[in-house]
């Protein structure tokens, strides 16, 4: 008995398959094509971003995105916001936070500290920072008194940690400031070899991921640097005595002016081509590069305590933000406070405080876009 296949309709039968049409990601807002939903976000403050997050998953990815920050330039809604870095006494771990206004009340002056991610090499101390646009950079320090190399960079759109290139060098205590999207770092190790007196000065450029070394006069090379500024091209490094700047321009050094060097005190920042600090007497003052003479500031005698030592300040969008540590609660408790200060044509001052953060912990770095390194002991 013989069969037969209908091979024509087994054939017929058969069709195909149809591939899936693409899922089409969820618009920003859903009545609006997305190029119109990004115009609006790029202008919504950025302390209503975590807020915004929550809406959906391409939000929260919008958020982090380069796209939005481009956007935010372009229509000159950029923001500029304090980073601050804190030392725990309880795990002696540098501590990152960013300080945001309050979104519930912003005619109210409070504001919080929001703790970031924990830096991969929390237990460093005595790095140098340096911040280039949207990044701020961890140079150096020292791990169990033995100094480090290491750069860590701190994305402050997406608050995460990157490693970046090492230095030639091992360094504590280094002075770094910014030129021209480009970091400079002075000073911080010993010239006990031909390596180490070679790169006693670096640059690094994002750019290439490169290191370099800056040709320096032996006679300058001292080891440790207590404050560092960039005013008009020209990176300062102060030492304990005689400080040194280099021109990136024309690569050259020079000592840093007598009346400067004599008269800056603590961690400064510049605003204007004006370096500001506080004097012996602890009252705030500013020295203006060209014209080679310092000028007290007038305004805060009943705003601010007077700032014999321990407080950094940082430039905040053309404002001069001024940190400092206080004692409460029998000195079990350290507060930190925080003055906001307006400048006048007339470099009068109005300021207020406020308490940013109640623990047990001291200051060290503000930073954002100048960074300022600060050192307070911590109380017992």
């Amino acid at each position: 008995m013989s069969t037969s296949t209908n091979t024509n309709t087994d054939n017929a039968a058969v069709k195909p398959s149809t591939p899936p049409e693409p899922t089409q990601p969820p618009r920003l807002i859903p009545s609006l094509p997305d190029d119109v939903a990004l115009n609006i976000i790029a202008r919504v403050p950025r302390r209503h971003h975590p807020t915004l997050s929550l809406v959906s998953k391409s939000m929260k990815s919008l958020l982090s995105s380069p796209l939005l920050y481009a956007a935010r330039s372009l229509l000159s809604c950029a923001e500029h916001f304090l980073y601050i870095s804190l030392r725990l006494h309880t795990s002696h771990f540098m501590r990152f936070y960013t300080l945001y206004q309050n979104p519930n009340n912003p005619l109210n002056p409070k504001y919080s500290l929001i703790p970031l991610p924990l830096i991969p090499s929390p237990s460093l101390v005595g790095s140098a920072f340096a911040a280039i646009n949207h990044k701020i950079y961890v140079l150096g320090g020292s791990i169990k008194d033995v100094p480090s190399p290491q750069v860590w960079s701190l994305d402050c759109r997406t608050h995460k940690w990157e490693p970046a290139p090492n230095m030639h060098v091992s360094r504590e205590f280094a002075a770094a400031g910014a030129v021209d999207d480009k970091i400079y770092v002075i000073g911080g190790c010993v010239v006990d070899n031909w390596a180490r007196s070679k790169n006693w000065a670096e640059v690094y450029d994002p750019k290439t991921g490169k290191w370099n070394s800056v040709p320096s006069p032996i006679q300058i090379r001292d080891k440790w640097m207590h404050a560092t500024a960039v005013i008009d091209g020209k990176v300062y490094a102060m030492a304990d005595r005689n400080g040194v700047c280099y021109e990136v321009k024309s690569g050259n050094w020079e000592t840093v002016d007598s009346d400067l060097d004599n008269g800056w005190r603590g961690r400064a920042c510049v605003i204007d081509g004006v370096l500001f600090c506080y004097d012996y007497l602890g009252n705030i003052r500013g020295y203006d590069v060209k014209k080679g003479t310092w000028k007290e500031l007038k305004g805060l005698d009943k705003g601010l305590p007077k700032f014999l030592c321990g407080a950094t300040m940082a430039n905040l969008g053309g404002k001069l933000m001024v940190v400092w540590e206080s004692k409460n609660g029998g000195g079990k408790e350290t507060e930190i406070r925080c003055a906001e200060i307006q400048r006048s044509f007339h470099c009068s001052l109005l300021g207020s405080c406020f308490v940013i953060l109640n623990g047990n912990g001291w200051l060290e770095e503000c930073a954002m876009p100048e960074a300022a390194k600060l050192w307070i002991e911590p109380s017992h």
